[in-house]
């Protein structure tokens, strides 16, 4: 059965546009998979602990981060 993951889109992501240049699609991963070291960087997803909830797809309002069957 494939699995599904989140992916960041790094063309359409700008944490710059996010309040504070905190990602809120980082912000709203409840299990802390999608990270941003610093502010106004870019989120790193951590895909093989992803288990494809979808929160932080619903929550990116630049829809930079959709998820993937793998």
């Amino acid at each position: 059965m494939p699995s599904k993951i989140a992916l960041v889109d790094y063309k359409k992501c700008h944490p710059d546009t996010c309040e504070s240049g905190i990602c809120v699609a980082a912000l709203a991963c409840t299990r802390k998979l999608l990270k941003q070291e610093a502010p106004y960087e870019a989120p790193m997803a951590d895909p093989s602990l992803c288990k494809g909830c979808g929160d932080c797809v619903r929550a990116c309002p630049l829809k930079a981060v959709e998820i993937v069957s793998m």
